[in-house]
């Protein structure tokens, strides 16, 4: 197939990406690609997150190489949606993002951080994304127009709204299945899925959204004072859920 839709999601970590990747694997005209950069993520910055050896083992870390080969690669059909994370653009050429339809897909550090610092203990403003999925913006905003922008917080509370206006602006038809899809594994999920996905694999659908409760870690409050306004920036251009009227 010579033409298709390169779909890439950058998200930062703790924020419903591997949800909406089942989302998207759901619709019969797609092929779902789960961080096909993390190896070069790893390769490149020796982060110390959890399986490294099984990851590097698994995965082409040149990351110029899985940009020509996967993201800018040939098509199976008429969508891939590659879930990327914003941060395993580092030490890449960011020229390929202007030959693709990017969507960045963010969430409130207050709610994003203490979840991240579950897994990874001591967590850095590199390890969000936040940065770099301001500068992602940056190229929408100059490449592509009305840049699609998902905030966590807003899918959840109303997925069958915030999925229709992000199917419309990317020209796709909304699907129904992208509501619902089978617990447990999938064949796509990355060699890490079983450090990162316990939760997902136990859902069927998008969970309903539940604020954070109990007080911010002290601690994360420096990281949280430079996440918060790279966070409203991208904030201001998301999909809002459907409010109810009159209620």
């Amino acid at each position: 197939m010579s033409e298709c839709l390169k779909l890439s999601v950058w998200s930062g970590p703790r924020n419903v990406s591997t949800a909406l990747m089942y989302s998207f694997r759901q619709r019969p005209d797609t092929v779902v690609v789960d961080e096909p950069l993390y190896g070069h993520y790893l390769k490149v910055t020796g982060a110390d997150h959890p399986g490294v050896p099984e990851v590097l083992r698994a995965m082409d870390g040149d990351g110029e190489r899985v940009v020509r080969g996967v993201l800018l690669g040939p098509c199976e059909r008429p969508v891939h949606f590659f879930k990327n994370m914003a941060h395993h653009l580092v030490g890449l050429d960011r020229g390929f993002l202007a030959r693709i339809t990017n969507v960045l897909l963010i969430r409130d550090p207050e709610e994003m951080l203490p979840s991240l610092a579950q897994v990874l203990p001591a967590p850095t403003l590199r390890d969000t994304g936040l940065d770099r999925q301001v500068e992602i913006l940056e190229v929408m905003l100059r490449e592509e127009g009305e840049p699609v922008v998902l905030d966590a917080r807003e899918l959840l509370l109303d997925p069958p709204r915030v999925l229709r206006e992000a199917c419309g602006r990317l020209g796709l038809p909304f699907e129904e299945a992208m509501l619902r899809w089978p617990p447990g594994p999938k064949p796509e999920d990355g060699v890490w899925a079983r450090h990162w996905y316990r939760s997902v694999h136990a859902s069927t659908g998008f969970a309903p959204y539940r604020p954070k409760t109990g007080r911010f870690p002290e601690g994360l409050k420096p990281l949280l004072g430079e996440c918060a306004p790279l966070y409203e920036k991208l904030r201001g251009y998301a999909i809002t859920a459907g409010r109810p009227s009159g209620h």
